[in-house]
């Protein structure tokens, strides 16, 4: 569709690691284009991870990349396992619960249900 989001980059300074961390814990799987770069596959949007030291965190004001989870607690169990670091624990919000994570490159991200 012309005019919406249809592809999101992001940096990660450990790609083989980051990769390996989203296959275990979410199920995606990639296309490595080169040493430095990876399309993501699976994952509901398409994107990919770009080699940088560069890292998307809210609090430099990177934009959230959020994921839904119909199962919130296995989803933080499974990050978890991964090797995620959780961020900020389960809590409430209005029009559901969450959660925030970084990956194995620093990157924060969330999972939320309602």
């Amino acid at each position: 569709m012309s005019e919406k989001i249809n592809y999101v980059e992001w940096p990660v300074s450990n790609l083989e690691g980051t990769k390996a961390f989203f296959s275990a814990a979410f199920g995606w799987t990639f296309i490595d284009y080169g040493p430095d770069y990876a399309s993501i596959q699976g994952a509901g949007l398409d994107g990919g991870f770009y080699r940088s030291e560069l890292r998307a965190q809210t609090s430099t004001g990177s934009a959230l990349i959020v994921l839904y989870s119909a199962h919130l607690e296995d989803a933080l169990q499974r990050v978890e396992q991964a090797g995620g670091n959780i961020v900020k624990p389960i809590f409430s919000f209005p029009g559901g619960r969450r959660f925030h994570f970084s990956d194995p490159s620093g990157n924060e991200y969330a999972v939320w249900s309602e």
